[in-house]
Parts: C-alpha cells; structure tokens; sequence
C-alpha cells in the first residue's frame, strides 16, 4: 500500500520550481538562526535541519540534544518521494523484560525507573544526521556544526522556559552534581538571563564535527557515556562501548493514507504517530467538520472519541516492528477505520474504548507506556523545495539527568512498558535488547491531490504529540486555519478520568456541554509545543507554537 502511494507520487508529481526563499522554524530563536544560517551558506533543508538539531543540543538541553534520538521525514522535490530515517534510541545488551520491575516483581513507580542509568538508550542522533546528510546534504558535515559550536563556546543565555525546567528539577538534582554544575549557580538553578557556558559540549562536537559519526560511537566519547551510565548516582547499569559501536540509524518506509483530497505521510514504528493520526482522522472523516467548525463543541466530541479509540489500539498493537508484528496496514485499512467510525454517536459518548481486531492482527493485551511530555521539532524547506521535518527528544526535562561531555544522555527506555507481561501473554512494548521503545512522535507532511506538498507539522509533548498533529491537520485542511492558528488552537485530551479541555483557550467554555454528551471534563493546562510550515501562495510560511519561544524564520 505504502509503495503504491509513492510511486503514484512519483508518476504524477509535477515539477517544483525554484522557491523565492527557503524558510526554518524551530521551538527555539537561536536553533532557528542556526538553520537560516546554513540556508543562507547553500545549505540544503537537511542541512539546516541537522545544525538546528545540533544547536538544541546546546540550548533547550532539558528537551533533545546528541544524546537522545529522533525520527526524520524528507522529501524530496525533484522526484516527489518522501523518505524517514528512524534514528530512535536502542536498548543496551544488558536490558532485560525484567528491567523497570521491583523486587516484588511489580513495576517500578516512574519516579524510581526515571532518573538515572535504567532508563539510559543508545542515543541515535547523530547516526541520524550522518544518514541524512549522506543522501541530502550539500554543505560539507563539519559546516553543520559551526552554529551549535559557537552556541556552546560563547554561551547562551538561559531562557525562562529552562529555567522553569531547572526549578522542577530542583529536588531530583541533589544526587546529579555534574548536572549542577553546568547549569546550577550559588547551589540554586540559574536565573533567567544566566550566561551558560559549555567547553565540554564544544569540544566532542568540534571533534564529531572533524571525525565524523565515529567519534561519538568509538572511543573516548562512547568510554565516556559508558562510564556515565555504569557509575550513575542512580540505578547504575551497564551501557557498554559494543553497545554503542553497533548502534545504526535505519531508513524505514514512510506510512501514509488518505484524508479527504489529501495524503497524510508520518514516521512507521517504532513510533505510532502515523499510524494513530491517520485513524483518528479515518475515523472523523465521514463527519462534515468543516461544517461543524472549530467553535462547536459537537466537533470536538466527534474528535475525542476517535482519539480515545485510536489509542486503545495504539497500546495493544504498536511497538518495534523490527521485535514485533504491527499490522500497520490493517489499522489504517479505510473498511476498519469505517467500522471503528460506526461506534462515534454525535450525540453521545461510547464510554468505553477498547481495541479493535485490525485485518492481519495477533491476539494481543493492552498494556500502558509510561511516555511523559517532553521533546521537540524542527523544519527547513529550501529553495529547491525540498522538505527536512524532524522530532528529536532526549524524553523527559534533562533526560535521564545524566551528563556526558556536557550533553544530556536520554532516559528514552521508559517510554517501554514497564511490565513485560498481562494477562499471562507478553506485552509488545515490552524491554528488550537492542529494541525500540514505542514513541508518539510524529513528523508529518501533508501531500494535496496531485502530490504536491503542502503542510508538515510536528510537536512536543509526550502522548499528546498525536493528539497536537491530529488537531493541527483538521484545523488547516477542514477549517481553513493558518499554520500558525492551527497549531497555536487549543487542544482536547483524555486520561484515565475523562476528557481533558486545553485550560484557557477556546474549549475551556466547552465543558458544560461536553459533559451534556455524556463526557467526564476536566479543564488543565497541557504542556504543548508545535511547529508548522504551509504553502501558501507559492511560499513556505513557517510557525512556532505560541506556547513555546519558538521562531520562524524566512531566508
């Protein structure tokens, strides 16, 4: 199904002309000036994207950096193909199903599993980078690193957003020193404005940057986060130089599918970000939204009963698909998706959302991951038009609150789930060695009936990343939106307690009718961050979430 989408792209793809200027945006204005930098160089969407993921490392650190992982998409303009490289973090050798559970053999409290040495992966950034600028780049690699290195060198000023981070963490700190002393000052988090400074970061990137990936993976780095995660303050385990020798990022088939005239094209598992979009606008579709419009709460009940059905898929069926069977064409199959729809009243709540039987599914248990927000995206669209979207994370603020050579090391194993098995039959998302852990990220690119694109979005935020996507893609395709607008409209989510509407926006008045549906409403500030770019008019326009400090910028 996937091959047949591409290749009908590339058969009727009609040729892109060069764009007036190419556009960047990131959660962060000097990630986004690093990306206009390498624009203005000659650089490719690629290029800029990999300097902003770089200069992130250095300056939202409490997010994503070279010590966590992300997912890419890429398109390309001259052929009309899109193409996603997985560079999610991996479990070391030692991890064992067994890995998050106590000695009474229940699963650990997140609190205890999260900071520390269990919950360290491989780290696959920067395998990620060297994939995708060995097939897309155009400025030499070491070029890339010039923005962040500088960023590092001359230090950057702490912002309020991390320094509201450091002041959660302030608590969890007291075991972490090296974390402290990077970004402590007089035995407290450093105030706004705090001038940081980072010579162990600029060194291994300078050294990346002349030695390529290899100085990362090999020697005195890999000894380096090695040691790291096996002398940790907590919970220290092995993460051995062999794990991190064999580490590769891997090139994966894109999945798509159809919404209205549109396709709709994301990251395959290990994240389920596509896969869970795509339902939940399957499932939507035969409702007019269009018609409903965004200030009418029967459209957000139709939107949060699909949400909650495609996530009761979500957990029982999406994992690594390298350990795992997904039947990814079975959730995303058009009859399925018809039949999931046939359970949405608009008049009512079903109540209950368990997962469906997909065409081609295994029997299998629904078990919780443990994903927290966090993370972050980034775009760049050249002038050539081709399209580099990306979500790296390093998972919660700082990570695994490790430090190594002045870079912050993930704590991407926890979003595996913590018990290996329920129900007497094992868990998909269950740790294993050198398996990825499930994730919600979602870089997607929206491509309109002839296959041109025209939107990609992508977001920050644990599980509600999908949830982010899917608001932003009926927002712009059925409601008219701007980027801009549709990424920045408020959000509903769920929990185990009911529906949660997006505290002081537009759904916050909504939940006295909600509840009329039949929903439990809760009103919460959700922790939400998004970055969008649209054609409009024969040119990019980028956005930044106005949640997030985040800036576009247009070369």
């Amino acid at each position: 199904m996937i091959q047949r989408i591409l290749i009908a792209f590339a058969l009727i793809v009609l040729p892109v002309p060069a764009l007036a200027q190419g556009v960047v945006t990131s959660a962060d204005p000097r990630a986004s000036d690093a990306g206009l930098e390498i624009l203005r160089k000659g650089g490719s969407a690629t290029d800029a994207a990999m300097a902003m993921m770089l200069a992130l490392t250095v300056v939202e650190p409490q997010s994503s950096g070279i010590g966590g992982g992300g997912f890419l998409l890429h398109h390309d303009a001259k052929t009309g193909l899109i193409d996603t490289i997985d560079g999610r973090e991996t479990a070391p050798a030692a991890a064992t199903p067994t890995r998050f559970l106590g000695t009474d053999g229940k699963p650990l409290p997140f609190i205890q599993a999260w900071p520390g040495g269990y919950s360290v992966g491989v780290p696959g950034n920067v395998a990620l980078m060297k994939a995708a600028h060995a097939k897309w780049g155009a400025l030499p690699w070491a070029a890339l690193f010039d923005p962040a290195i500088k960023l590092a060198e001359g230090g950057f000023d702490v912002t309020p957003r991390l320094f509201n981070a450091l002041t959660g963490l302030q608590k969890i700190w007291a075991d972490f020193p090296d974390a402290q002393k990077l970004y402590w000052r007089d035995g407290a988090p450093a105030p706004v404005g705090t001038r940081i400074r980072n010579p162990a970061l600029a060194a291994v990137l300078k050294d990346i940057a002349t030695r390529g990936p290899d100085a990362f993976y090999t020697g005195a780095n890999a000894e380096a986060i090695s040691a790291t995660v096996g002398n940790a303050p907590k919970n220290p385990v092995p993460l051995t130089v062999a794990d991190l020798a064999a580490y590769r990022a891997k090139e994966r088939a894109p999945v798509c599918g159809p919404y209205r005239s549109y396709t709709i094209c994301g990251m395959g598992p290990p994240s389920s970000g596509a896969t869970t979009v795509l339902q939940i606008l399957g499932m939507v579709e035969r409702f007019d939204m269009q018609a409903l419009g965004k200030d009418n709460p029967r459209a957000w009940h139709v939107i949060a009963e699909a949400m909650q059905l495609a996530y009761a898929d979500r957990e029982t069926y999406l994992a690594d698909r390298d350990f795992v069977a997904v039947p990814v064409a079975g959730l995303i199959d058009p009859a399925y998706l018809k039949a999931r729809s046939r359970l949405i009243s608009a008049d009512k709540t079903l109540g209950t959302y368990a997962a469906g039987t997909p065409p081609g599914a295994q029997p299998r248990t629904a078990a919780l991951s443990s994903e927290v927000a966090g993370t972050t995206h980034f775009i760049a669209v050249d002038r050539s038009g081709d399209i580099a979207t990306m979500t790296s994370t390093v998972e919660s603020g700082f990570g695994s609150q490790l430090i190594a050579n002045g870079y912050v090391l993930n704590n991407e194993l926890t979003d595996f789930t913590f018990a290996p098995e329920k129900d007497g039959a094992p868990v998909a998302n269950r740790v294993e060695a050198g398996k990825r852990p499930l994730s919600s990220m979602a870089p997607t690119i929206v491509y309109d009936a002839v296959g041109k694109p025209v939107f990609t979005v992508g977001a920050a935020g644990g599980k509600t990343i999908i949830m982010q996507v899917a608001k932003a893609l009926i927002a712009r395709l059925d409601w008219g939106l701007s980027a801009q607008d549709a990424i920045g409209l408020g959000l509903v989510y769920f929990n185990r307690d009911g529906i949660i509407l997006e505290q002081g926006t537009i759904l916050e008045p909504m939940k006295g009718a909600m509840e009329a549906l039949g929903h439990k409403v809760n009103v919460a500030k959700l922790g939400l961050k998004a970055n969008a770019a649209a054609l409009e008019g024969g040119r990019w326009v980028g956005a930044a979430d106005p949640r997030s400090p985040g800036e576009s910028r247009t070369e």
